[in-house]
């Protein structure tokens, strides 16, 4: 094979194109739109007024490996507009496309009659195409826009060898055992609900918990770190969108304006805008520089339902959010202490890998060149100075700023986007916000946007999906089940539970009138960390049969034993029963 042949991108775009080969073969007079690459695979759209069905994956995946199996060569032509129109005559998503590049030669691709539009590069003969396997279809819109008509996209994986496909399948098969939207509703943390609205999230008795277990050590972890607590309002005049410069770089993703005696208000997409007004409502010195606060604010953002995603991507979420506004002596020095909290924070939630990535202007930018370009050398020094391996992602940063982005790699091995940092020299300006020097003049601050977490409700999907349910002791809504073996053994039961909550233990006693086998499975499919069976023996000896989620049947303990094991699991902060 040659080095394109071994390219990925090169290949899944090469089996795009014979998939649409294959489908116009079954389904002569089918429309076909676009099919690139994308992450682990491609996909390809087309305009059929049928829909496609199961049956119908496996007959295009037959008639793929026909076309594969003749081993036809892709041979590359250039032509003029005026010969890609004729070509493709008869297919209007391809005469869009054609007709609005400014280019008058482009390129086709054909093997074996079929003609394709596109740029290529292509493997040297279908037979190349690798190991492939069609996954599923889904609705999409033509060019993303809910005007235009719905096509039926299928998305598919290709990989080099059938060794790399089966590799791929099983790990398709653990991201579904861990997909966070059936064990929330398994494990009854979470719903959503259509007479509210779609990705609006609904959190049950046991998902509150955990989500307060997370928000408490957030609030306990910045008020150690220097940080001050802050609350905002979840709407404010469209006047502060326009000043703040989202009514023109954010507004698609705005909710529309209510009216309020007569003025318009928004719902906040995001919380910067609150802070900085907190900041102007005094005189500020530089001796109170640099000022770190934080905030969990709930923001609502208008997402396509197309791309909403369980926890994922929803419409309403609580960003972990902290601006801090400092000198610009300090800007260095800040942003380091955030890599630092960061490292830090995501350690605790048991994620130790991460991708850097620096995102630099985008084409649409506020503020100007020489401030964006001291912004992006601050973020670069920083990484630097820690010696954090890092990637530019050009055009990747926000409107108002440049950013560094930690994505954090979960137990399989997936990259998930939490973490961010951005540098903001344009907003201080809008909003005119200063501090008075030790020169007596007014000086304009500069301020970091910061999220360590992002937002909870992404967090809290990443991390079901992380320990597939399982959450570490720390973290686990109930972490002990007592189960008592007959009702006589009910009191013993509640008093070892009275004691065990006494020690700051979330505890729960299974009084149900059933088997013990069957609880102890029932405790297991709940993923709680720790049961404890008391019978007759326990009772009399006053002690607890342990048996771990993880480890299985731990033998006989006394209560102070199990309090003392449990207190080094969680880092010795249990007091031993008596």
């Amino acid at each position: 094979m040659s080095d394109s042949d071994n390219n990925l991108d090169v290949i899944r775009h090469s089996a795009a194109h014979v998939m649409a080969h294959a489908v116009q073969n079954l389904f002569p007079g089918v429309k076909i739109a676009i099919g690139p690459p994308i992450e682990d695979g491609f996909y390809y759209d087309f305009d059929k007024p049928e829909p496609f069905t199961p049956d119908d994956l496996e007959r295009i995946e037959e008639e793929m490996a026909k076309i594969k199996a003749a081993d036809t060569p892709f041979v590359r032509r250039e032509v003029t507009r005026a010969e890609a129109e004729k070509t493709f005559g008869d297919q209007p998503y391809k005469l869009e496309l054609i007709r609005e590049i400014p280019e008058e030669v482009s390129t086709v691709y054909e093997e074996d009659g079929f003609v394709d539009w596109c740029r290529g590069p292509h493997v040297e003969s279908t037979g190349k195409i690798g190991a492939f396997k069609l996954l599923s279809i889904a609705g999409a819109y033509w060019r993303g826009d809910e005007r235009n008509p719905m096509l039926q996209r299928i998305y598919a994986t290709a990989w080099p060898t059938e060794e790399d496909l089966a590799a791929y399948l099983k790990r398709l098969e653990e991201a579904e055992r861990r997909d966070h939207r059936r064990l929330g509703k398994e494990l009854d943390l979470f719903s959503f609900h259509e007479e509210a609205g779609p990705g609006l999230v609904f959190w049950h008795p046991k998902g509150a918990l955990i989500r307060k277990i997370i928000e408490d050590y957030w609030r306990d972890e910045h008020l150690k770190g220097g940080y001050e607590l802050v609350q905002t309002p979840h709407i404010a005049r469209q006047d502060l969108w326009a000043m703040s410069g989202h009514l023109d770089f954010f507004s698609e993703n705005m909710y529309s304006p209510m009216e309020v005696e007569g003025s318009p208000y928004l719902i906040k997409p995001m919380n910067c805008p609150f802070h900085l007004l907190i900041y102007k409502n005094t005189v500020r010195s530089y001796r109170e520089l640099p000022i770190r606060w934080a905030e969990l604010g709930t923001v609502y953002r208008y997402e396509r339902s197309g791309v909403l995603h369980g926890l994922i991507r929803v419409r309403g979420f609580t960003q972990d959010d902290a601006h801090i506004i400092c000198r610009p002596d300090q800007l260095d020095s800040e942003i380091v202490r955030v890599l630092d909290f960061v490292i830090k924070i995501l350690s605790r939630f048991g994620f130790n890998e991460y991708a850097v990535y620096l995102s630099t202007r985008p084409e649409k930018y506020v503020g100007t060149y020489e401030g964006w370009e001291k912004a992006t050398d601050a973020l670069r020094a920083a990484l630097e100075a820690k010696g954090l391996a890092y990637e530019v992602d050009e055009g990747g940063g926000a409107f108002y700023g440049p950013k560094i982005d930690v994505k954090i790699k979960d137990a399989i091995g997936r990259e998930h986007q939490c973490s961010t940092i951005q540098v903001d020299f344009n907003e201080p300006e809008r909003f005119d916000i200063t501090y008075i020097a030790e020169d007596g003049k007014a000086h304009r601050p500069i301020m970091i946007h910061r999220a360590l977490l992002g937002s909870l409700e992404r967090f809290f999907g990443i991390l079901i999906e992380h320990y597939a349910g399982a959450f570490p002791l720390w973290l686990a809504p109930v972490q002990v089940v007592l189960l008592p073996i007959a009702d006589r053994h009910h009191e013993y039961a509640e008093s070892v539970a009275g004691e065990l909550r006494s020690k700051g233990l979330r505890v729960t006693v299974d009084t149900r009138n059933e088997k013990t086998g069957f609880k102890i499975r029932e405790a297991q499919v709940q993923k709680i960390p720790y049961m404890l069976i008391v019978g007759d023996r326990e009772v009399e000896q006053k002690t607890v049969s342990v048996r771990s989620r993880n480890r299985g049947d731990l033998g006989a303990q006394s209560l102070g034993e199990f309090i003392a094991y449990l207190g080094a699991e969680l880092g010795g902060d249990l007091k031993t029963a008596d």
